[in-house]
């Protein structure tokens, strides 16, 4: 079993005062098991009670060259005892596990910052592949930081001897061993990851009993080796929270959780036809494991498969979703035009990735907002909502799942990928909080006879399941005629239908709440209007703003399309309106066409979330 935790002492503690919040940054070879290190000390820091907030940053290949720039992966967590709401700007402290991951994110760490380097990796191979001439631990390039170089690779050869493991299967050990060092500096138990470890490998327990000896020794090494003042440990509190049932989820969890939640609440079993595509993907695993909700998942074999299986499911009577990324909703096009003629509920969730084509897989963006509001053929309106954090995508799936059948109607929600693989903590609602929306199917066909297209006061047309008795039906991608349903190709029609389909998305403004500011007064000289992941950044910049003296305010934004029905005269209270974006403009074009507002836009397509100081920034410079 771990040795109980060493506690600092009182005078240890007066002489070093623990930050609010740590960023630390976890980098290695796609093979090291960045993500399972990052992942574990992450729920070492939740069981302590920090609030935090993660960002996976993963290569684009499935298995890029060992030890090469482009097969880094790694893992930042900002972690502390006041409110998360980033990842962090630059860490505090990185762990380099080999030359490549030490060049491709050196550049992040803050001036002053902490470097742990596994020397053992710096071989005249690795460090050629990672295009250093010399060994950067050793020739002063690396003065802006202190440095802690120390043979990891070997220290974890001795630490897993005992159990007679091959070269390879010993060293796939010393990220538990960097894990280890890590939870000593951070003053974090080892008891949940020994019961993680012992589970994982329950069918090999010699596997478990190295990888927990690579543990202890790295924590041992922390407690037993003068390191020196560059190293010490920081003991961190808990953050305060509200009282009740918490757990750290990712984007993807809690959208299939809040999926199944709406169709819940409105008494529909679910169908998920999808394809394989990151950061999508999880969206599909999550949901599979949760067939006792009367969930039905699909993998078809393309994606146009996928949105015509839950475009069936939805006219047989379920809840139809379908889930991708932008190159997958390209194709899923002509579909969801289906979707919007034929006027059935379908949810279409966009995981957006960096683009165009393929661009890039596992990097995050928000670039995808013009095909959401405006990419198919036709005249085409449907609702377009966006998550702003991982916990938030559970209200949005939900709120999703309610415009869909409510207003008998596509609807996409989008998130990101930060958003999909992030994780941070999330206050378990209580279900009977929630409020039902139970649907209504059509069961007999009401006076004067029944037609597929007549209205009710939403302009949503009946939901009639196939074969039910007296209510036989047609609908399909052609034009259909006004209430009877007919093939109609007279222009006075189709002029009349797609004025009755706009009508009805733009009827949905009534139903959403009115646009609330975040933060800062509802007037004055600056509103930063935001959507989507950027909501830490922007909240935080503001917040710092704010303290200043500096007139700014934080505007976010849940409903993308159609816009809430207060915002044009919410944004026309302030003198200067600047939009932060992960792309090259594009709300801020929408709301200069909707508002005639002359707003700024504040643009990064890096692959990589905005920094709490580039919004900062910004916002100094629009009030200078």
């Amino acid at each position: 079993m771990a040795s109980a935790v060493h506690k600092l002492t009182p005078q240890e503690a007066d002489a070093h005062p623990s930050p609010e919040n740590i960023v630390v940054r976890f980098a290695g070879d796609s093979g090291d098991g960045m993500q399972l290190t990052g992942g574990q000390f992450t729920l070492a820091a939740a069981l302590a009670g920090n609030d935090l907030a993660t960002f996976p940053d993963f290569p684009a290949e499935i298995r890029a060259p060992q030890g090469t720039l482009f097969g880094v992966s790694a893992f930042q967590i900002n972690f502390g005892s006041t409110a998360i709401d980033t990842a962090g700007d630059a860490p505090d402290v990185l762990v380099a596990m080999n030359p490549a991951a030490l060049k491709t994110n050196v550049g992040a760490l803050k001036d002053g910052g902490l470097i742990i380097a596994d020397e053992g990796e710096f071989t005249a191979r690795n460090l050629a592949k990672a295009n250093y001439a010399v060994s950067p631990l050793g020739d002063g390039s690396l003065a802006r930081w202190q440095v802690m170089a120390f043979n990891i690779s070997q220290l974890t050869l001795e630490a897993v001897k005992p159990f007679g493991l091959g070269n390879k299967e010993a060293l796939r050990c010393k990220n538990m061993w960097t894990l280890g060092l890590a939870l000593w500096m951070f003053d974090r138990p080892r008891d949940p990851i020994v019961a993680w470890l012992k589970a994982k490998f329950a069918k090999v327990p010699l596997l478990a009993d190295a990888n927990i000896a690579a543990l202890n020794a790295g924590h041992a090494y922390g407690e037993t080796a003068e390191l020196g003042p560059s190293v010490r440990q920081h003991s961190l509190p808990a953050a305060p929270a509200e009282p009740g049932l918490y757990r750290t989820v990712t984007g993807a969890e809690a959208l299939a959780m809040g999926l199944v939640a709406g169709a819940q609440l409105a008494g529909l079993k679910m169908f998920f036809g999808g394809y394989p595509i990151t950061p999508a993907s999880a969206i599909l695993h999550h949901l599979s494991r949760l067939k006792e909700f009367g969930v039905t998942t699909f993998q078809a074999e393309d994606e146009i498969a996928a949105i015509a299986s839950a475009i069936g499911a939805s006219y047989a009577g379920s809840l139809g979703v379908t889930s991708s990324s932008g190159p997958g909703i390209a194709l899923k096009g002509e579909a969801m035009g289906l979707a919007i003629m034929t006027e059935l509920p379908l949810v279409v969730i966009n995981s957006q990735r960096g683009g165009p084509s393929t661009g890039l897989p596992t990097k995050t963006e928000q670039s995808d907002l013009y095909q959401a509001v405006y990419g198919r053929n036709g005249d085409a309106p449907l609702p377009v909502i966006a998550a702003r954090s991982p916990a938030d995508a559970f209200a949005c799936a939900i709120e999703a799942v309610r415009l869909a059948v409510q207003f008998m109607t596509p609807v996409m929600l989008l998130t990101d990928g930060y958003i999909a693989n992030a994780a941070e903590p999330w206050k378990v609602p209580d279900v009977s909080t929630l409020e039902p929306f139970p649907v209504a199917f059509l069961e007999s066909a009401p006076e004067g006879g029944f037609h597929p297209y007549s209205r009710d006061e939403k302009l949503k047309r009946p939901w009639v399941k196939p074969g039910t008795p007296g209510l036989l039906h047609r609908i399909g991608g052609i034009e259909k005629a006004v209430d009877t349903g007919h093939i109609n190709y007279e222009p006075a029609n189709h002029q009349a239908m797609t004025d009755i389909r706009r009508a009805k998305i733009d009827g949905i403004a009534d139903h959403i709440p009115e646009q609330a500011v975040e933060l800062g007064e509802p007037s004055g000289k600056l509103a930063v209007v935001g959507w989507g992941s950027t909501f830490g950044p922007i909240h935080q910049a503001v917040r710092r703003t704010r303290r200043k003296g500096l007139d700014a305010s934080h505007i976010h934004l849940r409903h993308i399309w159609p816009l809430p029905s207060n915002l044009g005269a919410l944004l026309k209270s302030y003198d200067n309106i600047l939009v932060p974006e992960m792309n090259t403009g594009q709300l801020k074009t929408v709301l200069r066409d909707q508002y005639l507002v002359d707003a700024k836009p504040l643009n990064k397509v890096s692959g990589q979330p905005f920094r709490i100081a580039e919004i900062e920034a910004a916002i100094e410079a629009s009030l200078a």
